[in-house]
């Protein structure tokens, strides 16, 4: 019976964690691919310029994020995970198809940019909503003495989303010329993620209802209400020190490294792709391996494997690449501030799943995480290049440690959730 309820158990966190990949493939080929198609929706003779625009605009997808996880996580809580990671898939869809047939700023003008942005807001909605539902739901499905384990495959399938938008954008970069892909193939990796949805909605409907959800839906009571979730301060406040540090880390090393390589190591397009991509997928595999480290010994010696490596090694590894400057050491060096960040990444959505009770626990994991991610992840890109833009970069990698280390001191004074988990109540 239990080899049976293991395989039920890993066979619908494939189903949730499918959906996942898909959702951060459609939001990840924006920033992969914004190196070619920046120009045809922000036109400038100043490449930094460009490529400034278009972060501005991942910046603002980012601000619909809250809105997102509150709307998203509310509707969790009271109708159930599956239908709300259902609905959070086919909103995503639909915003890939929309960029891929928007037509450039030479053709419509302002329009162009203004379709771009409100396509991108959309995909924020989604998004939010996707990573309180998704968190909640692994961590419910999850095996007691595994759930460390279970919930890593959040951030697996969101690696492996950014790992395939990387490969096809490899894939392209063979298959077309460099000003082919600047004038109209930038689009297809749109298409690809659109039409992907499509598979995931059918398995996302075959889901399994999480029964932690199905026996809290039986009580009387007041569910996913921001009146709820107000009498839980001491867990929210967590959630947001939680994320500060490791969402700055994380989109420092898995989004904006890519154009630090380009625009400030000026190493090769291409060459700066494979680097980003085998380091990613070693990144990949740590998730699941850090995460059973946690059912192991806990998940605050994560935490602080993070917290006091990442504060005092960041500002040298980026000044170690920009003083080596070549692409061996660039991968060696990307590579160890990943393995720096897996005892964030790894852990936070079981951590945070850990800290609130069912009927509010969705609304509770999204919301105050994607206030953060909106304030400070969604900016690190638009952040570092503003700072470039005014010859202070060296600025940027100090910004970085300060917020990892605000993060540490929160480990430092937060319980061990695995001994005193919600879940388990």
């Amino acid at each position: 019976m239990q080899v049976k309820n293991e395989k039920w158990i890993a066979g619908n966190i494939i189903k949730g964690s499918l959906g996942n990949l898909v959702e951060w493939f459609d939001w990840y080929i924006y920033a992969s691919f914004s190196v070619y198609f920046s120009g045809a929706f922000f036109p400038s003779h100043d490449q930094t310029v460009t490529l400034l625009s278009a972060a501005a605009v991942f910046a603002v997808g980012f601000l619909m994020r809250p809105f997102g996880s509150f709307i998203m996580g509310k509707y969790a809580d009271q109708r159930g995970r599956r239908a709300a990671l259902t609905l959070s898939v086919v909103i995503m869809a639909g915003g890939s198809l929309i960029i891929a047939l928007t037509p450039t700023y030479a053709t419509i003008g302002i329009w162009s940019p203004i379709i771009l942005i409100l396509t991108r807001l959309l995909q924020g909605i989604s998004l939010g909503g996707e990573y309180g539902t998704s968190a909640t739901y692994l961590s419910e499905m999850a095996s007691p003495k595994r759930r460390g384990f279970y919930a890593s495959f959040q951030y697996v399938t969101l690696i492996s989303g950014q790992l395939l938008a990387l490969l096809v954008q490899i894939v392209l970069q063979f298959t077309f010329t460099d000003g082919q892909l600047h004038e109209w193939a930038w689009r297809i990796p749109f298409i690809i993620g659109a039409l992907g949805a499509v598979i995931v909605l059918y398995l996302r409907l075959s889901m399994a209802e999480s029964t932690q959800f199905e026996n809290a839906a039986k009580k009387k009571g007041q569910k996913g209400t921001l009146h709820q979730l107000a009498k839980y301060p001491k867990q929210v406040i967590t959630v947001v020190g939680l994320t500060l540090g490791g969402t700055i880390a994380f989109y420092t090393y898995t989004t904006y490294m890519q154009k630090f390589m380009i625009n400030t190591l000026h190493l090769p397009a291409q060459r700066v792709t494979w680097i980003n991509f085998f380091a990613l997928f070693i990144f990949m595999i740590l998730q699941p391996v850090f995460g059973l480290l946690s059912d192991k010994i806990g998940r605050k010696p994560l935490l602080y494997w993070f917290g006091i490596l990442g504060t005092l090694l960041t500002v040298p590894i980026f000044e170690g690449l920009q003083i080596l400057a070549s692409p061996l050491w660039s991968f060696f060096l990307m590579l160890a501030g990943l393995l720096i960040v897996s005892g964030y990444t790894s852990i936070n959505a079981i951590v945070k799943a850990e800290l609130f009770p069912t009927e509010v626990r969705a609304l509770g994991v999204g919301f105050p995480y994607g206030l953060t991610v909106a304030i400070f992840g969604g900016t690190v890109e638009y952040v570092a290049l503003w700072l470039k833009d005014n010859n202070h970069e060296n600025l940027f990698f100090y910004y970085v440690s300060a917020a990892i280390l605000i993060s540490l001191i929160v480990y430092a004074r937060m319980l061990e959730t695995s001994k005193n988990s919600h879940l388990d109540k």
